[in-house]
Parts: C-alpha cells; sequence; structure tokens
C-alpha cells in the first residue's frame, strides 16, 4: 500500500466549486485548491463502474491526489439474517475492488449495531464477518485499506478500543478515527486536548507507530444530543474543538489524510490544512 509522508486534508466528496461536478473534475477542483486528498462517496450505491475506473486513476496519479472512499451506509456485520450480513460483506467487497481500480488507498465503512447484543459477542460477530472479508480482499490483489470507522451513535458498534483491537487482530485493517463521531456518540466528551491526545497515545499503543503513520481521520462540526449524531455542521458554528485536534495531530506526527465531512466540504477542508500548517 501507498506510504503518505505527511498529514494531508480533503474533501468528504467532490467540491461543491467544481463544474461539472464529476469525479475527474473533482479531483482537478482538489488539486487547484492545493489540497491534498478527496474521499469517493459511495454512500448510497458504488457509482463508479469498472470501465470508468481507470480515468480515475489517470485523473489522481497525475493530480498526485490520494483517493479514498466511504462504502454504503447499509452495512451490518451484526446483522441476524444472513442475507444481510452476505450483502454488507459484498458493498465493503464491491467498494474495495472500484476503489483499487480508481489507485486509491483506504475504504471506510460503518460496521454495525450493537442490537442490544452483549458487546463482547457483537465484538466477535463483526471480526469473523472482517475475516472473512480480508480473505477476500487478498485473493483478489485489492492493495488498499479497509477501515471501520468510529461511529457517532452508541447504539452502534464502533468504539476506539474495538477498531484498534480489530487492526491489531486483522492483516490490512486499520481504523478511520473520526474525531467527530467520538465527540457525538459520548455527548459532548473527546473534546479536550487531553482527550485528543489520549486517543493518539491509545492508537500508538494498540498499532505503534505505524498506527500514527497511517490514520484516516474524519472531522468536521457535528451537532450531537444524548442518543449521540444528528448532522454534520459547519466547523465555526459547532462546539468542535477542531484547534486543538490539529495542535495534537502535529505533536504526535500524524500521517495519513483528515477528510473533511463539513457541509462546506473545501471551505472546512481548506480552515483545516491553513489552521494546522500554523500550528
Amino acid at each position: 500500500m501507498q506510504k503518505i509522508g505527511e498529514l494531508l486534508f480533503g474533501t468528504a466528496g467532490i467540491p461543491l466549486s467544481a463544474h461539472p461536478r464529476d469525479t475527474e473534475n473533482g479531483i482537478r477542483k482538489v488539486k487547484a485548491l492545493e489540497l491534498g486528498a478527496m474521499e469517493l462517496e459511495f454512500v448510497r450505491s458504488v457509482n463508479i463502474t469498472k470501465e470508468s475506473a481507470p480515468r480515475i486513476n489517470n485523473a489522481g496519479k497525475s493530480s498526485g491526489i490520494i483517493l479514498t472512499c466511504h462504502a454504503p451506509y447499509y452495512i451490518n456485520l451484526n446483522a441476524v439474517e444472513s442475507e444481510k450480513r452476505s450483502a454488507s460483506r459484498s458493498r465493503i467487497l464491491k467498494s474495495a475492488e472500484i476503489l483499487d481500480a480508481c489507485g486509491g488507498w483506504s475504504v471506510c465503512f460503518h460496521p454495525g449495531y450493537y442490537l442490544n447484543d452483549d458487546k463482547n459477542k457483537v465484538y466477535d460477530a463483526v471480526k469473523e464477518q472482517l475475516k472473512g472479508i480480508m480473505n477476500d480482499v487478498k485473493d483478489r490483489g485489492y492493495n488498499v485499506w479497509i477501515r471501520p470507522e468510529t461511529t457517532g451513535k452508541a447504539t452502534q458498534f464502533g468504539d476506539v478500543e474495538e477498531l484498534l483491537k480489530l487492526s491489531q487482530e486483522l492483516e490490512q485493517v486499520m481504523p478511520v478515527i473520526d474525531f467527530s463521531h467520538l465527540h457525538a456518540r459520548t455527548n459532548g466528551r473527546y473534546n479536550t486536548k487531553k482527550e485528543f491526545d489520549e486517543v493518539l497515545e491509545l492508537t500508538e499503543k494498540h498499532l505503534g507507530k505505524e498506527g500514527l503513520n497511517n490514520m484516516h481521520i474524519h472531522l468536521s462540526g457535528i451537532e450531537y444530543g444524548e442518543k449521540g449524531e444528528k448532522n454534520h455542521l459547519l466547523l465555526e458554528k459547532s462546539d468542535m474543538n477542531y484547534k486543538d485536534l490539529l495542535k495534537s495531530l502535529k505533536e504526535f506526527k500524524a500521517k495519513g489524510v483528515v477528510i473533511c465531512e463539513s457541509p462546506n466540504l473545501e471551505g472546512d477542508a481548506l480552515l483545516l490544512q491553513k489552521t494546522y500548517n500554523k500550528v
């Protein structure tokens, strides 16, 4: 897999200012904005075909832009019904197939729900499904990271320790640490310099320096309540303490990508990059 030697900032999808708003033009716009990454949004379906993937691969390579993707939302590796588990595996594999064909780096997905089951039992179920996915990923030669994401509600599987443990136990698996989701699922915690440092220390403890050198991060403003995440917000319209988070990332010498999921994609991605460069 490609090594990223710095911390790059990018957009969760095609920049709003791209005209026309297609993937290839989006990549070129990210380059023109002097950002470093773009996430392909497969959240409702994998909307790039095998036939068009080589063109996107060429656009990414010629622009030097790192491509990631967000797999469809309709994934639950802890589903009771076997057909839902099978469909979830297929959606992750299809995302990996297309991202690999696009020359991309990292597949993000929401792993599933607890469904009121014992957390240890859910962990084992998710791990078993993910183990099968990784066998297929390796058999098919997809050269991308497979990354479960920290989730925004306490009913969803995916706190930091669960995902770090999965990453420790399975090859080619690493976490997406969504700091906004962590903030929301705990109803306002994970928003101080000390707490950000604790997450990065935990990452290094479980995964070594590779955990800090190979980060896929999501960040935006976020609205939340007692049950967790409600919706994304502009950074400056939220209580998200992004400035201290960026300080922590710089102090820990984190490398990889920070994908901005703000409603103002490129505006807040540029704000994050500018703020980070001033730290």
